[in-house]
């Protein structure tokens, strides 16, 4: 996948995620203060546009590193500062590749992760992002490396939805929720779910640029 398909797949997928707005502010007002609908739509259409205005040919890595940078400032919140900061600083992970490899996909992703982690102080089973996240670049590393991107981001959806469901029987351990103890069982984790539903959209904007063959960057 060149740097092109990249900003044409971040356009489409960030295009579907404005309209899961609601559903994340209904999440988070049971375990938070409500913004996180308002945070993920605002910060998709900032990196939609950010992206939209960088000139041809703009690297692979330069089009991440814009798009973190717009996330984080889309709406200043917690979670938009460590997600938008854990993809600006691992953009470096593409380099100067002409073509973005599944093995650099799966490297970025893996650096978000660990920047998350380290930034947030969180760990699997503290209930955020991370619990669906970690499971997803664990199975993106151990692929099989004949397996079709296509199939491929629909086992990543189903490991994460899987993930979210779990979430729903911890307590929260970090953020806002963490001071409601026991009361935040029950409700899967905000986070969690803004990350499925973007692993959704991104396989639904795949069918965009997929090219028969190829085995694009996933």
């Amino acid at each position: 996948m060149n740097a092109a398909d990249l900003r044409s797949l971040l356009d489409a997928a960030l295009a579907d995620l404005t309209g899961v707005q609601e559903e994340l502010r209904e999440l988070d007002v049971a375990v938070g203060d409500g913004d996180l609908g308002i945070t993920v739509s605002a910060g998709a259409r900032a990196v939609r546009a950010a992206v939209g205005e960088l000139p041809a040919g703009t690297s692979a890595a330069d089009v991440v590193k814009a798009a973190g940078r717009a996330f984080a400032g889309g709406n200043p919140s917690t979670f938009a500062a460590l997600v938008g900061g854990g993809v600006m600083s691992s953009g470096k992970v593409f380099a100067d590749a002409d073509d973005v490899t599944r093995a650099d996909v799966a490297a970025f992703a893996r650096a978000v992760a660990d920047r998350i982690m380290v930034k947030g102080k969180a760990e699997l089973g503290d209930k955020t992002i991370l619990d669906a996240l970690v499971p997803t670049v664990d199975l993106l590393e151990h692929a099989d490396p004949g397996t079709p991107p296509r199939d491929l981001l629909q086992a990543m959806v189903a490991t994460a939805a899987e993930a979210v469901r779990v979430t729903s029987q911890l307590q929260n351990r970090r953020g806002r929720a963490a001071w409601l103890g026991e009361r935040s069982s029950g409700h899967p984790d905000p986070g969690a779910t803004a990350y499925l539903r973007f692993l959704e959209a991104l396989a639904r904007a795949w069918k965009t640029i997929e090219r028969p063959a190829t085995g694009g960057g996933l």
